[in-house]
C-alpha cells in the first residue's frame, strides 16, 4: 500500500516532509568508482573504453567497433515493422515542430546615448547525446535529445548507447537516422561520459552532454561538469496527479502506474480532495498491478513510495504540488487551465483527462527530459535552449563613450581597478583634445 496522508490529520506537516525528503536517487557510493573510471579513460582512452565495455556490458570491441558502421545501422533499420516506423516518424515530426517554434531571435538596437547593444545566439558545436540501454532502451529519448539540438544547429551529434551483450535495438538506430544523428557509439556508463568529454583517439570530445542515465551516468556527468556542459542530473522517474472526483478511477491508476513501472525508486503521487476517489483509485492501481508485465518493479514503487493525499480542495492541492516540484504533473479537473495558473513549479504540465503523461513521452511534442527530484523549482526540460549560447554585443560611438564613460571611470576606481579606469580614460582624453 502507498502512503496515505490526509491534511486534516494532526500529523499531516511532519509526514508529507518525510515525503519530499525520501532520498529515492540510487544510493550506492559510485563516485568513488565513478572518478576511478573516469582517470582510467582520460590515460588510457580506447583502451580503457573497450575494457570496461567487456566487462560490464559483456562486449567484446575495438577502436573500429566502437561505433556502429553505416551498414550495421541501415541492416538493422531494415527489421523496424512498417508500423512502427510510422510511429516514430509522427513522433520526429512532432518533436521537431515543437523544439522549432523555441528558437530565440537575434537583436539588435541604439539606445538613447547612440550605443549599439544587442545578442545573437550560436549553437555548440558538438553534443554527446546519452540514451539509456541495458534493461530498457528508448528510441524515443534519442530523438527527445538529437532533435534539438539539431533545430539549434549544432554540427555534430553523438549518440552513446550501452549495448549489454550485444543486444541491438533497431528503433533506437532508426532514431538516430530520423533526428540526423552523425555516429552511434555502443557503449554506455561512465566511460562513455568520459570519453565524450575528453575525447579519445577514436571518440572525439564533445562541448556538451545531454540525457538521463543510471547512478553512474549522474555521477559521471556531474564530474566532468566544467570540462563540458551538461543539462542536468536525472533521478528517478516521477508523477504526481491532481484529480477531481469526476475521473475514472483506472485511468488515474494507469497514469500513476505509467511511471512506477520505470524502475523501483520512480514515485507515484495522487492528490485528490475527494477521499472516495481516493480509495476507489488506490483499489484500480492495486487490480491494474495483477496484470502487468513489470509489476515486481511498479508494485515496489508503489509500495515503496508511492502516496495518495487527501486535500480540503483543489486550491490546497495545488499548492503541495509547489512544493513537490514534481517532473510531470497531470491536472485532471473540470477546469484544468484556471487550477494550471496557480502551478509554479512542474516540469511539464498535462491539462485534463484526456491527456495522459505517456502522450508526453512519445508524440506530444515538448521534451520528456524534465528536472526531477524537486529541481523543477529552478530548472527547465531539455530544449532548445540548451543547445545554444547567447553572446552579448556591445559598439561604443565616440559620444556613446563621452555620456557613459565617465561613470565607468568612476567605478573603476571605487574598485581599485587602475587599468580598467585608465582604458577608458584614455579615449576620453582624445575625445577631448588631451594627450
Amino acid at each position: 500500500m502507498p502512503h496515505f496522508l490526509s491534511t486534516t490529520d494532526p500529523g499531516f506537516e511532519a509526514a508529507f516532509t518525510g515525503l519530499l525528503g525520501m532520498k529515492r536517487e540510487d544510493s550506492p557510493d559510485v563516485d568513488a568508482a565513478v572518478g576511478a573510471i573516469i582517470a582510467d579513460v582520460r590515460a588510457r582512452g580506447d583502451a580503457a573504453v573497450i575494457e570496461l565495455t567487456a566487462r560490464f556490458d559483456r562486449l567484446d570491441l575495438t577502436p573500429d567497433t566502437l561505433a556502429f558502421s553505416r551498414a550495421e545501422i541501415a541492416a538493422e533499420v531494415a527489421k523496424v515493422a512498417p508500423e512502427d516506423r510510422a510511429a516514430l516518424e509522427l513522433a520526429a515530426a512532432r518533436i521537431r515542430a515543437y523544439h522549432a517554434r523555441q528558437m530565440p531571435e537575434d537583436a539588435r538596437w541604439e539606445d538613447a546615448q547612440g550605443a549599439m547593444l544587442g545578442w545573437r545566439w550560436t549553437p555548440v558545436s558538438a553534443a554527446g547525446l546519452y540514451v539509456p540501454g541495458g534493461l530498457a532502451s528508448y528510441p524515443s529519448s534519442v530523438l527527445m535529445n538529437a532533435i534539438p539540438a539539431r533545430v539549434a544547429g549544432v554540427e555534430r551529434l553523438v549518440v552513446a548507447c550501452p549495448t549489454p551483450g550485444g543486444v541491438v535495438n533497431p528503433l533506437v538506430l532508426l532514431a538516430a537516422e530520423l533526428a540526423g544523428v552523425d555516429t552511434v557509439l555502443r557503449i554506455g556508463g561512465a566511460q562513455a561520459v568520459a570519453a565524450l568529454a575528453f575525447g579519445t583517439a577514436t571518440i572525439a570530445p564533445v562541448d556538451k552532454i545531454t540525457g538521463p542515465g543510471n547512478a553512474y551516468v549522474a555521477a559521471a556527468k556531474r564530474r566532468v561538469f566544467g570540462k563540458v556542459g551538461i543539462d542536468m542530473i536525472a533521478g528517478p522517474s516521477e508523477i504526481l496527479v491532481i484529480a477531481d472526483g469526476d475521473n475514472d478511477p483506472d485511468w488515474i491508476a494507469l497514469d500513476l502506474l505509467s511511471q512506477a513501472e520505470h524502475d523501483q525508486s520512480a514515485q507515484a503521487i495522487l492528490v485528490t480532495p475527494d477521499r472516495g476517489f481516493a480509495r476507489a483509485v488506490t483499489a484500480a492501481v492495486e487490480a491494474r498491478l495483477a496484470t502487468l508485465t513489470r509489476r515486481a518493479i511498479a508494485a515496489a514503487s508503489w509500495s515503496d513510495y508511492g502516496a495518495v493525499i487527501v486535500t480540503r480542495d483543489l486550491e490546497e492541492a495545488a499548492r503541495l504540488s509547489n512544493r513537490v516540484a514534481p517532473e510531470h504533473l497531470e491536472l485532471c479537473t473540470a477546469d484544468p487551465e484556471a487550477l494550471s495558473r496557480l502551478i509554479t513549479h512542474a516540469g511539464a504540465i498535462f491539462l485534463g483527462g484526456w491527456t495522459p503523461e505517456a502522450i508526453g513521452d512519445y508524440v506530444g511534442g515538448p521534451n520528456h527530459v524534465l528536472p526531477t527530484a524537486r529541481s523543477a523549482r529552478f530548472s527547465s526540460g531539455l530544449s532548445v535552449m540548451d543547445f545554444l549560447k547567447r553572446t552579448t554585443l556591445a559598439r561604443m560611438t565616440p559620444g556613446a563613450l563621452a555620456a557613459i564613460g565617465p561613470a565607468a571611470e568612476r567605478l573603476a576606481i571605487s574598485e581599485s581597478l587602475e587599468a580598467h579606469g585608465l582604458s577608458v580614460r584614455a579615449r576620453l582624453n582624445r575625445l577631448n583634445g588631451a594627450s
